[in-house]
């Protein structure tokens, strides 16, 4: 856990003053894009922190290569290679549309091809943990990763609307999911808990916790599209990473929930990012427009048309996040029945707490109708 703890840390640190040093040069050079119709911020504010992240990323693999500890890891560095020419291409990709928003198709394109190293790599979804079940050729493995990777690149995205909304998404789920691999690592392998997937998600705590200073509101920078579509790349990563840390023939009905959490969290995790794409591009598709279109019909900003401060409508985000994240944590504790018993109740909070506004509107008009009536 210490080892984890200092590459975040590394990470952490290295990733403030990257950030600091990109917000710097940005102000100099007047990096920074006019506001557009669908922002939410008053005054220009750059969108290249992505290139603060990938930095912290290349530090982190440096770490944690130069500790004894992770040396398995680094045994076999292909993966950790690909991790890093496809975090490098995504970063470019972002920029470049931050910059001169790229045509779709071509930003579609540099996603796939990013996912397309990874899968090459060997960072694969081959099997699953249902009763001994495999993927199928390899041709089919690839692209169902490549899949996989470009839809969580692009709900980490869809959620880059609200200062410091998708780093704290990101991190609450991350932390869950490192929770995850530490737990499976001592069920696994006793004698080492050091796993890839585990190493990903402390350098993914590390770049969200070094950013977040930065982006919170009022933010400095924004990580634009290069930091989003690198979080979700790492994020796919971590995943599909520990998916070949389970053996699918030994796992029983009883395992089969915890078996499935790798598959499960990033997927639950990501729910209302996941919703929003879907409904953004039905809603863009219906409208005759490119899926990619920007507009200003997001979950986050709904919440905001409902009585949400811009804070508030943070704050729901990771209180579903938490929610979420913890209650597949419970499986590996818990009974189906007492997840779900704990679930209902927090779920009932959770409500309470996304429609607040429209309770207290109703509330303040009971008053001043009870009022008049005096």
């Amino acid at each position: 856990m210490r080892a984890y703890f200092l590459v975040a840390l590394i990470t952490a640190i290295v990733t403030f003053v990257a950030t600091w040093g990109v917000r710097s040069v940005a102000k100099r050079y007047n990096i920074t894009p006019a506001i557009r119709d669908r922002d939410v911020h008053k005054s220009p504010t750059p969108r290249i922190g992505g290139l603060g992240m990938l930095i912290g990323l290349f530090a982190g693999f440096y770490a944690a290569g130069s500790f004894g500890w992770f040396e398995p890891i680094f045994t076999d560095p292909g993966p950790i290679w690909a991790l890093v020419g496809a975090g490098g291409l995504i970063v470019v990709i972002g920029l470049l549309d931050d910059l001169i928003e790229l045509d779709w198709t071509a930003k579609m394109g540099g996603q796939m091809a990013a996912a397309w190293i990874l899968a090459s790599s060997g960072v694969q979804i081959v099997s699953l943990p249902i009763g001994g079940l495999t993927v199928g050729s390899f041709g089919v493995s690839l692209a169902i990763t490549v899949f996989v990777v470009v839809l969580v690149m692009n709900a980490v995205n869809f959620i880059d609307g609200l200062d410091g909304l998708a780093a704290g998404v990101v991190a609450i789920g991350t932390f869950a999911f490192f929770v995850y691999t530490y737990l499976l690592a001592q069920q696994t392998s006793p004698t080492n808990y050091f796993s890839t997937a585990g190493l990903l998600s402390a350098i993914i705590l590390g770049l969200v916790f070094g950013f977040l200073p930065h982006n919170w509101r009022p933010a400095k920078i924004f990580m634009g599209d290069s930091g989003a579509m690198l979080l979700g790349l790492l994020m796919a990563a971590s995943a599909i990473q520990v998916t070949g840390s389970i053996d699918p023939a030994t796992v029983t009905r009883n395992d089969l929930l915890p078996a499935l959490i790798p598959l499960a969290l990033p997927v639950f995790i990501l729910v209302l990012p996941l919703l929003d794409l879907l409904l953004a591009v039905v809603r863009r598709l219906r409208r005759g427009k490119s899926p990619f279109a920007p507009d200003k019909e997001h979950i986050h900003h709904q919440l905001q048309d409902i009585g949400h401060s811009h804070a508030g409508a943070v704050l729901v985000f990771y209180h579903w996040t938490a929610l979420v994240s913890t209650s597949l944590l419970l499986f590996f504790w818990l009974e189906l029945g007492q997840v779900l018993i704990i679930f209902g109740f927090w779920q009932i909070l959770a409500l309470v707490h996304t429609y607040w506004p429209v309770f207290a509107r109703i509330a303040r008009r009971r008053r001043r109708d009870a009022a008049k009536q005096r």
